[in-house]
């Protein structure tokens, strides 16, 4: 399994639009590909942190492919202040 962690810290003010989108696009993910095990969003005020967990790299590869994606990629642009993505190819369940 494939994991990664994302943490995006989010304009003031945007907060509800992006969680509004990111939905979307946490929906679409688990519902469309066959390769998406899990895909959890968590808050704190303006920060989110995503949890995603895919069968291997190739899947999560393949989800930033989709319609989905870019999406929500081009519907979020200029609310993110920051983000950063943590890969980790193990998962221990």
């Amino acid at each position: 399994m494939y994991a990664l962690f994302v943490t995006f810290r989010i304009h003031p003010g945007k907060t509800d639009d992006f969680l509004a989108l990111m939905t979307v696009n946490r929906r679409a993910s688990v519902e469309t590909e066959p390769g998406c095990q899990q895909f959890d969003i968590c808050r704190d005020g303006d920060e989110i942190f995503l949890y995603e967990i895919y069968d291997d790299r190739a899947a999560f590869e393949a989800h930033m492919t989709t319609a989905h994606f870019d999406a929500f990629e081009a519907a979020a642009e200029g609310m993110v202040a920051a983000k950063e993505v943590r890969f980790f190819d193990g998962v221990i369940r």
